[in-house]
């Protein structure tokens, strides 16, 4: 399952009229339709075989896999969005494809690889982030998001009543200068140079760089333009993600002003079986945020875990559309605070 998005965009890039449309129509109307009628399916390996199903090296390939897959995809486009109608059906539908692999593959697989202890797995993390343009997102997530998660600090941890299209930019822009901060305090722990190439912000940017102007120096500003705007439309789905993963749940403070541990109810959990296939168990985000570490393949459905209405591909299409959104998730906040 974690590969039809990218079997369903190859058949994008290499087809006609609305079939280039497949991954669109994949993500955003046949996975939320099926999973209003599929069960919900919270069950979790017994301790013994997840200790055994940890160490399985075949979710580590399916992962790993995703980077040659990533940049084949990356490769394709480019060639064949060079000789695409700007404005035609083939044209957007080829765009919005992309944009899906940028941020379904791109950042949600660069953000499971981000958190491995491997430097070579966080190197394929960086791989795949920089093809979506998204290389910040790895010093903010887990040196800020993990930590300040559920509370005012967090700028990717999306207020009761805020506006979505307002969190795009509030979670985007804040994320990238707390990057640019935490790098910037790291290099003045160690004793060196902001501007040091230790400095993942600096390395990172000068990769988004020559990225650039690598794809314009052989593909030309038409085809440089409308990868930017592939990227940027897998950045914003990333930050629709980030905004139902902790709409309105916020961490307790102490007298001291201390917040409390991030426990299992500071995230929103989803145990439909679609979303989690398709997107490595991302779904199953409570857990993830209990313990950051835990490979993906056995992250635990807690019952203390607020639950989404529906999957992800359901929740990020509800999102969308705000009176909706507020009326159906504000109601499951009430019965949880």
């Amino acid at each position: 399952m974690v590969y039809a998005l990218p079997m369903s965009t190859y058949i994008s890039l290499t087809s006609t009229g609305w079939t280039t449309w497949l991954p669109i129509l994949l993500i955003f109307i046949i996975l939320p339709v099926l999973e209003l009628f599929l069960p919900v399916d919270s069950a979790n390996f017994e301790e013994k075989i997840a200790a055994d199903e940890k160490n399985e090296r075949i979710y580590d390939w399916m992962l790993y896999l995703t980077v040659p897959v990533q940049i084949l995809m990356l490769i394709c486009f480019l060639f064949v969005i060079q000789a695409t109608t700007f404005g035609s059906i083939e044209y957007w539908g080829r765009l919005i494809s992309m944009g899906l692999m940028c941020g379904i593959v791109g950042i949600n697989v660069g953000h499971e690889l981000g958190h491995r202890h491997s430097r070579l797995e966080q190197f394929f993390g960086e791989i795949l982030l920089l093809s979506s343009l998204n290389t910040h997102f790895l010093p903010y997530h887990n040196g800020g998001h993990h930590l300040n998660v559920a509370t005012p600090k967090d700028p990717a941890t999306a207020r009761k009543n805020q506006l979505l299209y307002t969190f795009w930019f509030t979670s985007h822009f804040s994320s990238y200068f707390q990057a640019w901060k935490l790098e910037n305090n790291l290099m003045r722990y160690q004793g060196k140079s902001i501007f040091s190439l230790s400095n993942r912000m600096v390395s990172y940017s000068i990769a988004n760089i020559v990225l650039l102007a690598t794809i314009y120096y052989f593909f030309g500003t038409y085809v440089l333009l409308t990868f930017i705007v592939a990227a940027v439309i897998g950045i914003g789905l990333l930050e629709t993600i980030n905004y139902i993963e902790h709409y309105g749940l916020q961490r307790k403070q102490n007298e001291k002003g201390r917040y409390e541990p991030v426990r299992h109810h500071h995230s929103w959990n989803s145990d439909h079986v679609l979303g989690r296939a398709v997107l490595f168990n991302l779904s199953r985000h409570s857990d993830h945020h209990y313990n950051g570490s835990i490979k993906y393949q056995v992250l635990k459905s807690v019952p203390t875990s607020p639950q989404m209405p529906t999957g992800y591909p359901g929740t990020v299409v509800l999102a969308f559309f705000q009176p909706l959104w507020f009326y159906v998730m504000n109601r499951r906040l009430e019965r949880i605070q």
